[in-house]
């Protein structure tokens, strides 16, 4: 989720794989964005 910087609310969300989760933190991180990562709910059937 991609975090606003002034109340830190979510401004949207993406899944993604765990090969992109770097490229993404670094985009955010050469920018100064704020973002908050968690596993994805999965159902194991």
């Amino acid at each position: 989720m991609r975090l606003d910087d002034v109340d830190g609310t979510a401004v949207d969300s993406t899944v993604v794989d765990a090969a992109s989760v770097n490229r993404i933190v670094q985009q955010a991180a050469s920018i100064g964005q704020r973002i908050y990562i968690r596993p994805a709910d999965t159902a194991v059937r």
